[in-house]
């Protein structure tokens, strides 16, 4: 197994479900195939450190698809999940997309279909961790600001010029201006553009708070 390959988890309490849907998966050229049939067992040796998703039942004794959905996401793991039904429950299947699901699929799955759907997935997670290392790079310059800076840079994102800054802080233009550039040095940007693309980027809007 290739720890860089996506892990596509499979969570089925039948084991011949999972013993198929394995191998349409690995026929497809998905090596790393992981199975489970307890979502509790799951929940518990899951490692949502790894790039890839998840494909699980929705009808499980015990604890069903959306009820591991949501213990999922109060763990913090937010690995992209494609449900499969043998009984293509609509109401359930939309309360399932509204909370973050890439796909629903009735059983019995076609292999393209499968694959299709565990592809979009996977490059969503993709996306999704890519998204999150930068907000956290943009966070982590951020806290490499003095308070002052800070300051003003709340100001310069919410379009406030260098006078009206230096009023609103009852310091002088001149302060203003070295703490800005200072600002801009330790944010790694060039440009006011490239200073508000970066802020909103990690959820810090005009007022400065971050949200």
């Amino acid at each position: 197994m290739n720890l860089l390959d996506p892990t596509i988890y499979l969570v089925d309490d039948d084991r011949s479900v999972l013993k198929a849907l394995s191998r349409l998966l690995r026929v497809t050229g998905f090596d790393n195939v992981i199975t489970y049939d307890s979502p509790r067992r799951f929940i518990q040796q899951c490692n949502p450190a790894l790039h890839g998703c998840i494909v699980m039942d929705v009808a499980m004794p015990d604890l069903n698809g959306l009820e591991l959905q949501e213990a999922l996401a109060a763990k913090g793991a937010a690995l992209p999940i494609i449900f499969l039904t043998g009984r293509g429950d609509i109401p359930m299947s939309v309360r399932a997309l509204k909370r973050g699901a890439i796909d629903f699929l009735t059983k019995p799955v076609q292999q393209d279909q499968l694959a299709s759907a565990v592809r979009t997935a996977i490059a969503r997670d993709r996306e999704q961790r890519q998204a999150r290392a930068e907000a956290n790079e943009i966070l982590r310059r951020l806290a490499t600001l003095t308070p002052r800076e800070y300051q003003v840079l709340e100001r310069v994102v919410a379009g406030r010029l260098n006078k009206q800054a230096a009023f609103d802080l009852g310091i002088s233009e001149k302060t203003i201006k070295v703490h800005r550039a200072r600002m801009m040095e330790k944010m790694q940007v060039q440009s006011l553009a490239e200073l508000v693309q970066l802020t909103e980027r990690a959820g810090v809007g005009s007022s400065g708070a971050v949200a």
